[in-house]
């Protein structure tokens, strides 16, 4: 008996969840044998909805991509004040940067690149763009250089998510912080 598309798309969903965890866990080395008995079904049935380890995480890449783009559309960021989108945004990317810590090991097809252009680089260029606008972020920096200096805090904070070293609330919120505020005391900003 066939299975509905509902199920095949929720079984698949579930191989994707677990196989994100045990490449976390285990680095890109993890087979496919790993990830089938974590998922709890067996090799037969993770190859009949990933017929190949590249498949999979090709999948993997694309799951994660849509739950990460997803999150920053529902996110919201032009129907709240600047700084609460970029506190919004950066918990998006902290909690996607969460649940698919093995990302950092695939490369990205140019699909794959334009999608994340798409998806991430706009809604942030656009977010800095209004900032500058409103006079919120300073001027005396073109929104050119802030948006690389946001997204290494960014890049370097998630690393210390990926390693267990930050939970999400505490690192988007150093993030949102430090980028804003910067490092000085307040006592001590002339």
């Amino acid at each position: 008996m066939a299975r509905s598309p509902a199920l095949r798309d929720h079984v698949a969903a579930g191989i994707l969840d677990v196989a994100a965890t045990v490449i976390a866990e285990r680095g890109e080395s993890a087979s496919m044998s790993e990830i089938a008995k974590a998922a709890g079904v067996g090799r037969a049935t993770l190859y009949r909805y990933f017929p190949s380890r590249e498949s999979l995480f090709q999948a993997l890449v694309e799951s994660a991509f849509a739950d990460l783009t997803a999150r920053i559309a529902d996110a919201k960021l032009d129907t709240v004040p600047v700084v609460e989108a970029l506190a919004r945004f950066t918990r998006a990317v902290i909690a996607a940067v969460g649940k698919y810590r093995a990302l950092a090991v695939f490369e990205k097809s140019p699909e794959q690149a334009a999608a994340v252009e798409s998806g991430l680089v706009a809604p942030l260029e656009s977010l800095f763009e209004r900032a500058a606008s409103e006079g919120i972020f300073r001027t005396d920096l073109p929104v050119s250089a802030l948006i690389p200096a946001y997204v290494g805090l960014l890049e370097g904070t998630s690393t210390r998510v990926v390693q267990g070293q930050l939970g999400l609330e505490e690192a988007s919120a150093a993030i949102t912080t430090i980028f804003l505020h910067g490092v000085l005391d307040a006592s001590r900003r002339g």
